[in-house]
């Protein structure tokens, strides 16, 4: 199997570090900058509890070299999709899988949903269509991610906790590309799961990351400060009653309580997310695909969302303010 990971950062660099002693697989990864020279030069270096490697991973920065591939994994950012179209398209044949591995709501969410929504496009993280109409809905595979990993420097890898993967075809089926890309990342050693329904699979990571990113990136409180404090957790769990308000108009049916979920999040412990990450570092944040899409959907669905309102304003003006806003979405 030909794959090529487009984005070797710090979901992408662990994914390549693990696919590539995989036996027949055809592995390329797409990096750029110091990190694609400190992969070539040193190889990609992944930094875990048990130890540290060092792996050999063909690396470059011109996808057009590779020809297309059987699988694309998609591992940049949801906000550096649109940019990236023109770079992808050469990695695309006729029967080339992508597999959407960015946070949040994904492009193809309403592609074979089977509802009232059915090819709906969802401006917030496609706006004006470029995304759906450069790579097709027809090729992606839904992914949800549960990796804690970071680029702690060029070319290296740091993965302290987490290796389950959530895949899933958008009209549920059990298809062949399905089941021999989770055959190979299983052979990664990595958790790998398929989901009959891979939307309520996205929607029980989003519960949580629509809540716990914009607060920590507002107080700068790690997941255990968030739910160990009572404003904080009170605010979340707010926005959380109203995303699962939205996500059950929507057909979803999640399947724990609220509080149940959040003590998901305070088990993890003084986790800084993601959000809070990107913000201190000066780098765009995920807000649209997060935040800005489930107020989108709740206006679809005719739930309101005040709380989720109201955190969506504060967090576009603090990153407006840092220059850490990537997104364009309409206020409400």
């Amino acid at each position: 199997m030909r794959i090529t990971i487009f984005g070797a950062g710090a979901i992408g660099g662990y994914l390549a570090a693990r696919l590539a002693a995989v036996e027949g697989v055809a592995l390329s990864v797409v990096a750029r900058g110091a990190h694609l020279a400190a992969i070539r030069d040193h190889g990609l270096r992944l930094v875990e509890p048990g130890g540290h490697r060092a792996v050999p991973v063909p690396a470059t920065d011109t996808p057009a070299a590779l020809g297309p591939q059987d699988c694309v994994i998609l591992t940049v950012k949801a906000h550096s999709v649109a940019g990236a179209l023109p770079a992808v398209a050469p990695l695309l044949g006729p029967g080339t899988a992508v597999v959407t591995m960015q946070n949040g709501i994904p492009w193809w969410y309403f592609h074979r949903s089977g509802g009232p929504h059915e090819g709906r496009r969802i401006a917030a993280v496609d706006p004006g269509g470029a995304i759906s109409a450069a790579l097709g809905p027809e090729r992606a595979i839904g992914a949800v991610v549960y990796v804690a990993a970071e680029v702690v420097a060029p070319g290296v890898i740091e993965h302290p906790f987490g290796d389950r993967l959530v895949l899933g075809e958008p009209s549920g089926a059990a298809t062949p590309r399905l089941a021999a890309l989770a055959g190979v990342l299983a052979a990664a050693g990595i958790d790998t799961e398929t989901a009959a329904d891979i939307r309520t699979a996205i929607w029980v990571k989003l519960w949580g990351n629509l809540a716990f990113n914009p607060v920590s990136a507002l107080t700068g409180a790690t997941l255990a400060g968030i739910c160990g404090d009572d404003d904080g957790r009170a605010v979340a769990r707010a926005m959380m009653v109203e995303a699962a308000g939205v996500a059950e108009a929507l057909g979803i049916r999640l399947p724990l309580d609220v509080d149940a979920r959040i003590a998901r999040a305070a088990a993890v412990g003084a986790h800084r997310t993601s959000m809070l990450q990107d913000l201190e570092r000066g780098r765009p944040m995920e807000i649209d695909p997060i935040v800005t899409a489930v107020q989108e959907l709740g206006r679809l669905a005719g739930r309101p969302t005040p709380g989720i309102d109201l955190v969506l304003n504060l967090l576009r003006c603090l990153a407006r303010s840092r220059g850490c806003y990537a997104g364009g979405g309409t206020r409400p």
